[in-house]
């Protein structure tokens, strides 16, 4: 099965997903000189789409690993360089890079910061602020760049960074539109021919063949039967009358979908029709409050008001989050719920181009775990809902006794 679709891939700095005017202000605000980006998303993000291929499933090589580069110093983008891995000069002659210093000359993270440092230098920036992330920097790498850069201050930059990724482009929101509506495929698929006696992990397996032939990388996939919210990969089979949770995020060009779909293997009983519509009316609550200038905060408020009005309030859940190049980014809506970061733009009012997974989960005693999740765009004229196809019941039939 063969996709055409585009990915992000910036030939030229007018390509990339963000403005150096835009970039400048988020690094003057956080008071930073320069930047040192490392994570592969912000270095992908930062570039306009390029990740190397090689390292895409794991950075660890020889005695270190791979550790791109992205520098940037503040209001000279004439400067901006990509430290690479030397392999990547390949890549180079195919597509060249847009940056005007392209170093593919690295192994591992110790001689790749330290001729970060040398090139700040050589930039005039021995001293003053330069941002790194912090949860993407290897201390041996670290330890480089401030024994050769003792004048500077190495700040956090990693907050200045996911707001810049806040607001999604055209072709960014292309790429999560495809990458929800190839999950949600390959979950219909799955469930439907999954049938009774299928265990967990041949569920799972199934999802991943579906994805993969769809173009995803299979990032996860958190999958319940029946009563059992335990949502790893073991033995325990689906059996007639139960429901089934699949939950995963699938990667389209580095952009995450991220989706909960349901099944029951045979007809659902009226019971399940109106556990769902009672988790399928908190969804809708929500959405009613996604739009421009509205926010983060009312929309929890809606959706939270209508789950307690639900007759199983005392086992339902809401929760949203931000969505794009990983999951749970910028805007942070909710504090430590579950993941633990802070709501800190909660109350901020609502963009075109923002992203937000919006899901609510029934954990019922006896019917098992009743779950949607979906993604959800800020549009001009309110909102767009991704991958909208398959949210009631998928109904996998029993075979014929």
């Amino acid at each position: 099965m063969k996709h055409e679709f585009s990915p992000l891939h910036a030939a030229s700095a007018d390509d990339l997903p963000y403005s150096f005017a835009d970039l400048d202000a988020a690094m003057e605000a956080a008071g930073l000189d320069a930047l040192v980006a490392t994570s592969k998303h912000n270095v992908r993000y930062l570039l306009g789409g390029y990740q190397f291929i090689f390292f895409s499933a794991m950075d660890a090589i020889g005695q270190s690993r791979y550790l791109p580069a992205f520098v940037y110093v503040r209001g000279h983008p004439d400067q901006t360089g990509y430290f690479a891995n030397k392999m990547e000069i390949h890549e180079h002659k195919v597509a060249p890079f847009w940056v005007p210093e392209f170093r593919p000359d690295h192994w591992g993270s110790v001689d790749t910061m330290t001729a970060v440092a040398g090139y700040l230098q050589k930039c005039g920036i021995a001293s003053g602020r330069i941002g790194f992330e912090s949860g993407f920097m290897p201390k041996d790498g670290f330890d480089a760049i401030a024994e050769a850069l003792p004048q500077a201050s190495l700040v956090d930059a990693s907050m200045a960074l996911t707001g810049l990724r806040m607001i999604k482009t055209k072709p960014e929101l292309d790429l999560l539109r495809e990458a929800t509506a190839r999950i949600s495929q390959s979950m219909q698929a799955t469930i439907l021919a999954s049938g009774e006696g299928s265990s967990k992990h041949q569920i799972i397996e199934r999802l991943r063949q579906e994805e993969t032939k769809r173009e995803l990388a299979f990032e996860y996939c958190l999958l319940t039967l029946g009563d059992s919210h335990v949502r790893a990969g073991s033995d325990q089979t689906w059996n007639r009358g139960e429901v089934l949770s699949i939950d995963s995020g699938g990667n389209l060009h580095g952009y995450i979908g991220d989706i909960c779909r349901m099944g029951v293997l045979g007809e659902p009983d009226a019971e399940l029709i109106d556990l769902l519509a009672e988790v399928e009316a908190v969804q809708q609550a929500a959405f009613a409050c996604i739009g421009p200038g509205q926010t983060g905060s009312a929309m929890i408020a809606a959706g939270e008001a209508e789950l307690k009005r639900g007759p199983n309030a005392k086992h339902n859940d809401f929760f949203a989050h931000g969505m794009g190049l990983i999951s749970h980014e910028a805007p942070f809506l909710m504090t430590n719920h579950p993941v633990a970061y802070e709501g800190i733009d909660a109350e901020r009012l609502f963009e075109p181009g923002m992203v937000l997974s919006v899901e609510t989960t029934l954990q019922h005693p006896t019917r098992g775990y009743i779950k949607l999740e979906d993604t959800v765009i800020i549009t001009e004229g309110g909102h767009e809902l991704f991958g909208s196809d398959n949210r009631g019941w998928i109904v996998s039939q029993v075979d014929a006794d």
